[in-house]
């Protein structure tokens, strides 16, 4: 996990109007001076009114804030917990409720099925799911089972080539059934997991359930996807529903819930047809993508942060790289601008910053969503970069760096002396930050148990 000081951070949360709306209800229980019958009432027509200004279901409202309103004026808190936390915990449990079980796809040689209506982000997503499975260490390939919508080929392949991973697709054939089957037979000896991209329509018409129950009879999936907008509002139960009853989904993935999408339709529809979500989708690149997990993003949705998600984003993306002896060094207190470099790498491998700033607890997103987390990118870029104009000996001893240097690095980096100061200042902070952790033998002990690394 990285430790550097983001120096410039703006937060784009994921459906922004609903959680500030229940971050406030929480607000209004942590300041009450008693949690009594009328405070409950008022907390739960609160969350009734955000779930259904977020398109929730009306039906899952109701029986949610039943559930809220009963164990929050019947149950007694555990010991060591005050009332206003029990009920803070009540709310954050039956949300968590809501969306159901959560189910990781296993990582096994399979064949994946994905469909949807058009527009929703489905051919994105197999490109996504293919990156998903290519950082787990399989062999992806993609399928372009959508032989009507005239762009679906080449859009297929742009992001194939994107990912890196083997394409088939048959421009001018026309029977879907017949391109997934010569696709098959290409890659069931070279390729562990086979995603097939399906046709979709405006709405789920006679023609497209007929060939869609066709490809499912000859490719015989392990998994069938459906891919759902975040934004489709009350349609999304209905939609999910006809697809369910067609092929029996198994997993749900949700896209476009970025900006300002409401997705409460979305989120309640899995829990209507009862198929569990498993990805999101938070933007256009192959890394806006992640592991549907129930109670990280209830959590990320309150500010409570998400440390389980940004250790795993962490995991991944320091795959083949000596993360412990990294990690020993910035925690015995030796810490050069090396070191620094290797955690910047790590960090644009978790994904843009607005994304890893939502998993940071302690509501640090939300005191951080006014500065430019563009800027902090850029920023972050061109400090590598200055770094690559460095020589081992001021890497190693950052000290050393003074004038005559300072303008031999810049000319070298392309970039104003000025900025080669601002890393200076930057990894001196970030130094100082190191040694505090270093200093504290508590909490140096519980991050290296985080980072599962033998203390």
């Amino acid at each position: 996990m990285s430790l550097l000081v983001f120096p410039d951070l703006r937060n784009t949360m994921v459906l922004d109007d609903l959680g500030n709306s229940l971050k406030g209800t929480l607000k209004k229980i942590a300041n009450a001076v008693h949690v009594d019958a009328k405070l409950v009432k008022e907390v739960v027509r609160d969350i009734q009114r955000a779930l259904l200004q977020a398109d929730v279901n009306v039906k899952l409202v109701l029986e949610l804030s039943k559930k809220i309103e009963k164990r929050a004026l019947e149950e007694k808190p555990p010991s060591g917990m005050s009332n206003r936390e029990h009920v803070i915990h009540i709310v954050y449990d039956e949300l968590v409720n809501i969306l159901g079980d959560s189910r990781e796809l296993p990582v096994k040689k399979q064949i994946i099925m994905m469909v949807g209506l058009y527009g929703q982000g489905k051919t994105t997503s197999c490109g996504k799911i293919a990156a998903y499975f290519k950082k787990k260490g399989l062999r992806p390939a993609l399928i372009a089972g959508d032989v009507h919508r005239p762009a679906a080929f080449e859009q297929l392949k742009q992001i194939a080539d994107l990912v890196k991973t083997p394409f088939y697709g048959d421009k001018k054939e026309k029977d879907a059934v017949k391109v997934v089957k010569d696709g098959l037979n290409k890659f069931k000896r070279s390729s562990d997991v086979i995603i097939v991209d399906t046709s979709g329509r405006h709405k789920l018409e006679d023609d497209l359930t007929e060939e869609m129950k066709d490809i499912f009879k000859t490719t015989k999936p392990h998994e069938k996807l459906l891919v759902m907008d975040a934004a489709v509002g009350q349609q999304a139960g209905p939609q999910a529903k006809a697809f369910n009853d067609a092929i029996n989904i198994t997993g749900i993935i949700l896209t476009k819930l970025d900006g300002t999408a409401k997705g409460g339709g979305a989120l309640s529809a899995a829990a209507e047809v009862g198929a569990p979500i498993v990805f999101i989708g938070t933007g256009e690149h192959p890394s806006d993508f992640e592991r549907f997990d129930p109670a990280g993003f209830i959590s990320r949705l309150l500010g409570m942060g998400d440390i389980k998600g940004l250790l795993e984003k962490a995991e991944e993306s320091l795959k083949g790289k000596d993360a412990e002896k990294t990690a020993r060094r910035i925690m015995s207190g030796k810490f050069t601008l090396h070191d620094m470099y290797n955690q910047m790498d790590m960090l644009s491998g978790m994904g843009p910053l607005s994304k890893v700033a939502e998993m940071l607890p302690g509501g640090f997103s939300g005191k951080i969503k006014d500065i430019d987390m563009d800027n902090t990118q850029n920023k972050l870029k061109r400090f590598r970069v200055i770094m690559d104009s460095m020589n081992d000996e001021e890497m190693n001893e950052p000290n050393i760096v003074r004038s005559s240097r300072i303008r031999r690095i810049a000319n070298g980096a392309g970039v104003e002396n000025k900025d080669v100061k601002e890393l200076l200042k930057y990894y001196n902070m970030t130094k100082r930050m190191m040694k505090g952790f270093s200093s504290d033998r508590k909490m140096r002990k519980n991050l290296m148990k985080q980072l599962k690394f033998d203390i």
